[in-house]
């Protein structure tokens, strides 16, 4: 309506927020959840990268909350991210890397691209799923990521809710699921995978996760979130690396950096709708 995009009209409805009552929410949120036993009381997911530096240790150092990160692997590392990742987890935090089998994970990769021009659709679903599956694991209740992709353009009302929608957690039968543009089953039968080497993508569900009160928030609900300003709070605090040279497209040498593919996921993206990284 009238030529302007929802992530605009979100940008300019982030003015209008009182962003002192959300800190106040947030704060509320983690005395809830704290716990005084020792065990961790969030799941952090992140890969290394600014924003789960940022995410991280402001839950930590002032809001005394004991984060267990977890990280999807990127499809392939680039030395800066390797490293940052090392950064990250000997700032102090606990860490557990999730590595998908790579035989599955290139087959997926290949499909994703031939099939939908989307080279980055395994790697997407793993980075979503792998907060909510490490919180039931060690009996964790909430989920902190940082900021939500509907900022950008995905749908705009999951920005005026502080959690991930469960509706994307409610597959009943995981041979259903859909990698790379083909269902499990399908893919199953076209190769000697089995259902167990999809463990890592399958989801629980969402009946499951409500069950067992299970909540997956973003923090860029509570605060105002600024990609620069994550930058720079990661690099003070926690020994963060940007790049030595600008990402592709932008004018930053922070963003994007971790995965080899993701220029080539962004380059996509034009091809498809127009959008590419510069917009």
């Amino acid at each position: 309506k009238d030529g302007i995009c929802d992530a605009c009209r979100y940008f300019e409805f982030k003015k209008t927020i009182d962003w002192n009552a959300r800190e106040k929410e947030l704060a509320d949120l983690c005395d809830r959840f704290r716990k005084k036993d020792g065990s961790y009381d969030v799941i952090v997911p992140g890969s290394g990268g600014k924003d789960s530096f940022f995410v991280s240790h402001l839950l930590k150092e002032k809001y005394k909350m004991n984060p267990l990160t977890v990280t999807w692997a990127p499809t392939m590392y680039t030395d800066v991210g390797w490293r940052n990742l090392q950064k990250w987890i000997h700032s102090g935090f606990d860490n557990i890397l999730v590595t998908p089998n790579g035989e599955v994970h290139s087959t997926l990769v290949k499909h994703a691209f031939l099939k939908l021009l989307n080279p980055f659709q395994p790697f997407i679903l793993g980075q979503r799923t792998i907060g909510a599956k490490f919180a039931l694991k060690y009996n964790v209740k909430l989920v902190m990521y940082g900021e939500n992709q509907a900022e950008y353009g995905n749908n705009v009302d999951d920005n005026y809710i502080p959690t991930m929608d469960r509706k994307f957690f409610s597959i009943n039968d995981p041979l259903d699921i859909v990698l790379g543009g083909k269902k499990i089953r399908n893919i199953i039968e076209e190769t000697e995978f089995t259902l167990n080497d999809f463990a890592p993508y399958i989801p629980p569900s969402a009946d499951y996760l409500e069950s067992k009160n299970v909540e997956v928030h973003y923090l860029g609900y509570y605060l105002k979130w600024d990609p620069q300003e994550c930058y720079y709070y990661a690099t003070e605090h926690t020994g963060f690396q940007s790049n030595t040279e600008r990402t592709e497209g932008t004018y930053s040498k922070y963003s994007s950096i971790d995965d080899r593919i993701d220029m080539f996921h962004y380059y996509t993206t034009l091809v498809k709708f127009g959008i590419g990284r510069a917009t």
